[in-house]
Protein backbone atom coordinates (compact mmCIF):
# COMPACT_ATOMS: atom_id res chain seq x y z
CA UNK A 1 0.00 0.00 0.00
CA UNK A 2 1.15 3.31 -1.09
CA UNK A 3 1.41 5.81 2.10
CA UNK A 4 3.53 8.59 0.77
CA UNK A 5 3.59 11.56 -1.20
CA UNK A 6 6.99 10.47 -2.43
CA UNK A 7 6.09 6.45 -3.17
CA UNK A 8 2.98 7.85 -5.00
CA UNK A 9 5.14 10.43 -7.19
CA UNK A 10 7.71 7.36 -8.14
CA UNK A 11 4.24 5.05 -9.37
CA UNK A 12 3.14 7.54 -11.44
CA UNK A 13 6.70 9.01 -12.96
CA UNK A 14 7.66 5.17 -13.40
CA UNK A 15 4.73 4.44 -15.46
CA UNK A 16 4.57 7.33 -17.31
CA UNK A 17 8.75 6.69 -18.14
CA UNK A 18 7.75 2.39 -18.82
CA UNK A 19 4.67 3.65 -21.55
CA UNK A 20 6.42 5.93 -23.20
CA UNK A 21 9.57 4.28 -23.70
CA UNK A 22 7.67 1.04 -24.93
CA UNK A 23 5.42 3.30 -27.05
CA UNK A 24 8.39 4.83 -28.67
CA UNK A 25 9.18 1.13 -30.00
CA UNK A 26 5.75 0.47 -31.54
CA UNK A 27 5.83 3.62 -33.62
CA UNK A 28 9.51 3.50 -34.37
CA UNK A 29 8.92 1.61 -38.01
CA UNK A 30 7.29 5.06 -39.30
CA UNK A 31 9.36 7.94 -40.79
CA UNK A 32 8.21 11.05 -40.18
CA UNK A 33 9.42 14.52 -41.11
CA UNK A 34 9.74 17.16 -37.98
CA UNK A 35 9.68 20.08 -40.43
CA UNK A 36 9.66 20.85 -44.49
CA UNK A 37 14.02 21.13 -44.32
CA UNK A 38 14.88 18.68 -42.05
CA UNK A 39 15.77 15.17 -42.86
CA UNK A 40 13.46 12.30 -41.81
CA UNK A 41 13.12 10.64 -38.57
CA UNK A 42 11.99 7.57 -36.77
CA UNK A 43 8.60 8.24 -34.95
CA UNK A 44 9.91 6.84 -31.89
CA UNK A 45 11.43 10.35 -30.60
CA UNK A 46 7.93 11.56 -30.35
CA UNK A 47 8.08 10.28 -26.29
CA UNK A 48 11.68 10.81 -26.06
CA UNK A 49 11.41 14.16 -24.41
CA UNK A 50 9.23 12.52 -21.42
CA UNK A 51 11.94 9.87 -20.65
CA UNK A 52 14.59 12.82 -20.73
CA UNK A 53 12.71 14.74 -17.92
CA UNK A 54 11.58 11.47 -16.30
CA UNK A 55 14.93 10.32 -15.79
CA UNK A 56 16.55 13.72 -14.73
CA UNK A 57 14.26 14.36 -11.98
CA UNK A 58 14.49 10.59 -10.82
CA UNK A 59 17.85 10.42 -10.80
CA UNK A 60 17.54 13.76 -8.39
CA UNK A 61 15.14 12.36 -6.24
CA UNK A 62 15.13 8.82 -5.87
CA UNK A 63 18.91 8.24 -6.53
CA UNK A 64 20.49 5.92 -9.26
CA UNK A 65 20.01 2.81 -7.68
CA UNK A 66 16.10 3.45 -8.16
CA UNK A 67 16.65 4.45 -11.74
CA UNK A 68 18.99 1.71 -12.73
CA UNK A 69 16.31 -0.91 -11.54
CA UNK A 70 13.54 0.97 -13.30
CA UNK A 71 15.55 0.70 -16.32
CA UNK A 72 15.88 -3.26 -15.82
CA UNK A 73 12.27 -3.24 -15.29
CA UNK A 74 11.65 -1.25 -18.75
CA UNK A 75 14.01 -3.49 -20.78
CA UNK A 76 12.21 -6.40 -19.49
CA UNK A 77 8.46 -4.79 -20.41
CA UNK A 78 9.77 -4.05 -23.87
CA UNK A 79 11.12 -7.32 -24.85
CA UNK A 80 7.69 -8.73 -22.93
CA UNK A 81 5.92 -6.36 -25.53
CA UNK A 82 8.20 -7.44 -28.42
CA UNK A 83 7.27 -11.63 -27.40
CA UNK A 84 3.22 -10.51 -27.95
CA UNK A 85 4.00 -8.22 -31.39
CA UNK A 86 5.77 -11.45 -32.42
CA UNK A 87 2.83 -13.73 -31.62
CA UNK A 88 0.16 -11.49 -32.68
CA UNK A 89 2.07 -11.40 -36.07
CA UNK A 90 2.66 -14.91 -36.71
CA UNK A 91 -1.25 -15.17 -35.42
CA UNK A 92 -3.06 -15.80 -38.73
CA UNK A 93 -5.67 -13.11 -40.00
CA UNK A 94 -9.21 -13.73 -39.98
CA UNK A 95 -10.99 -13.13 -42.70
CA UNK A 96 -13.01 -9.01 -42.73
CA UNK A 97 -10.25 -8.26 -40.78
CA UNK A 98 -9.43 -4.48 -40.75
CA UNK A 99 -6.04 -4.67 -42.23
CA UNK A 100 -4.30 -7.89 -43.86
CA UNK A 101 -1.81 -10.25 -42.95
CA UNK A 102 0.47 -8.06 -45.32
CA UNK A 103 -0.45 -4.90 -43.94
CA UNK A 104 -0.22 -6.11 -39.87
CA UNK A 105 2.95 -7.62 -40.62
CA UNK A 106 4.49 -4.40 -42.34
CA UNK A 107 3.19 -2.33 -40.04
CA UNK A 108 4.59 -4.54 -36.67
CA UNK A 109 6.92 -6.67 -37.89
CA UNK A 110 8.79 -3.81 -38.38
CA UNK A 111 9.01 -2.86 -34.92
CA UNK A 112 10.38 -6.46 -33.82
CA UNK A 113 13.71 -5.79 -35.18
CA UNK A 114 12.96 -2.10 -33.59
CA UNK A 115 12.16 -3.32 -30.24
CA UNK A 116 15.82 -6.18 -30.41
CA UNK A 117 17.96 -2.73 -31.08
CA UNK A 118 16.11 -0.86 -28.49
CA UNK A 119 16.49 -3.65 -25.32
CA UNK A 120 20.24 -3.28 -26.52
CA UNK A 121 20.29 0.51 -26.62
CA UNK A 122 17.84 1.56 -24.20
CA UNK A 123 19.51 -0.44 -21.36
CA UNK A 124 23.17 0.24 -22.43
CA UNK A 125 21.77 4.64 -22.78
CA UNK A 126 20.06 4.40 -19.33
CA UNK A 127 23.24 2.86 -17.50
CA UNK A 128 25.84 5.23 -19.10
CA UNK A 129 23.07 8.60 -18.70
CA UNK A 130 22.79 7.66 -15.01
CA UNK A 131 26.17 7.35 -14.49
CA UNK A 132 27.08 10.31 -16.02
CA UNK A 133 24.53 12.25 -14.66
CA UNK A 134 26.08 11.71 -11.19
CA UNK A 135 29.47 12.32 -12.64
CA UNK A 136 28.02 16.10 -13.54
CA UNK A 137 26.56 16.17 -10.47
CA UNK A 138 29.64 15.73 -8.69
CA UNK A 139 31.80 17.68 -11.12
CA UNK A 140 29.30 20.93 -10.62
CA UNK A 141 28.76 20.34 -6.65
CA UNK A 142 25.06 19.69 -7.18
CA UNK A 143 24.83 22.88 -8.97
CA UNK A 144 24.19 23.68 -13.18
CA UNK A 145 21.27 21.84 -13.57
CA UNK A 146 21.33 22.17 -17.32
CA UNK A 147 24.67 20.79 -17.07
CA UNK A 148 24.55 17.39 -15.86
CA UNK A 149 20.63 17.12 -17.57
CA UNK A 150 21.86 18.41 -20.82
CA UNK A 151 25.91 16.51 -20.43
CA UNK A 152 24.31 13.06 -19.97
CA UNK A 153 21.88 13.25 -22.48
CA UNK A 154 24.49 14.45 -24.94
CA UNK A 155 26.32 10.92 -24.62
CA UNK A 156 23.96 8.55 -24.14
CA UNK A 157 21.80 9.62 -26.66
CA UNK A 158 24.54 9.29 -29.13
CA UNK A 159 25.05 5.29 -27.90
CA UNK A 160 21.35 5.02 -28.18
CA UNK A 161 20.15 6.80 -31.88
CA UNK A 162 23.50 4.36 -33.07
CA UNK A 163 22.63 1.14 -32.15
CA UNK A 164 18.69 1.11 -32.33
CA UNK A 165 19.80 2.30 -36.04
CA UNK A 166 21.91 0.23 -37.34
CA UNK A 167 20.51 -3.33 -35.31
CA UNK A 168 16.79 -2.42 -35.89
CA UNK A 169 16.71 -0.54 -39.14
CA UNK A 170 20.50 -1.67 -40.79
CA UNK A 171 20.22 -5.54 -40.04
CA UNK A 172 16.58 -5.79 -40.42
CA UNK A 173 17.21 -5.16 -44.13
CA UNK A 174 14.62 -1.94 -43.93
CA UNK A 175 16.86 0.78 -45.34
CA UNK A 176 20.68 0.92 -46.81
CA UNK A 177 23.54 1.63 -44.70
CA UNK A 178 23.54 5.20 -45.99
CA UNK A 179 19.92 5.76 -44.89
CA UNK A 180 20.34 4.36 -41.50
CA UNK A 181 23.52 6.58 -40.64
CA UNK A 182 21.59 9.94 -42.03
CA UNK A 183 18.61 8.65 -39.49
CA UNK A 184 20.62 7.94 -36.84
CA UNK A 185 22.40 11.32 -37.06
CA UNK A 186 19.27 13.25 -37.58
CA UNK A 187 17.69 11.25 -34.58
CA UNK A 188 20.28 12.25 -32.69
CA UNK A 189 20.63 16.42 -33.14
CA UNK A 190 17.44 16.06 -32.78
CA UNK A 191 16.83 14.72 -29.25
CA UNK A 192 20.28 17.12 -28.55
CA UNK A 193 17.94 20.51 -29.54
CA UNK A 194 15.09 19.03 -28.00
CA UNK A 195 17.37 18.39 -24.75
CA UNK A 196 18.40 22.43 -24.74
CA UNK A 197 15.03 23.78 -25.73
CA UNK A 198 13.73 21.52 -22.92
CA UNK A 199 15.81 23.42 -20.23
CA UNK A 200 12.96 25.86 -18.54
CA UNK A 201 10.88 23.07 -18.42
CA UNK A 202 14.14 20.95 -16.42
CA UNK A 203 13.96 23.54 -13.92
CA UNK A 204 10.65 23.81 -13.39
CA UNK A 205 10.18 19.81 -12.88
CA UNK A 206 12.96 20.10 -10.61
CA UNK A 207 11.19 23.09 -8.60
CA UNK A 208 7.59 21.30 -8.52
CA UNK A 209 9.45 17.82 -7.54
CA UNK A 210 11.43 19.77 -4.70
CA UNK A 211 7.63 21.00 -3.40
CA UNK A 212 6.34 17.65 -3.18
CA UNK A 213 9.01 15.30 -2.31
CA UNK A 214 11.36 17.78 -0.49
CA UNK A 215 15.15 16.71 0.20
CA UNK A 216 16.66 14.73 -2.47
CA UNK A 217 17.74 11.43 -2.76
CA UNK A 218 21.25 10.45 -1.06
CA UNK A 219 23.12 9.20 -3.67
Amino acid sequence: MLRTRKEIAFMVMAGIFITSAIVAELISAKLVYMGSYLAPMIAGIVPWPVVFLLTDVMNEYFGKQAVRRLSWITTGLIAFCFFIVYVAVQLPTAEGSWLSDKEFAKAFGGSLWIMIGSICAFIVSQLLDVQLFHFFSKLTKGKMIWLRSTGSTVVSQLVDSFIVALIGLYLSGAYPLKMVLVLAITGYLTKLVIAVCLTPLVYLMHYLAKSILGEKANQ
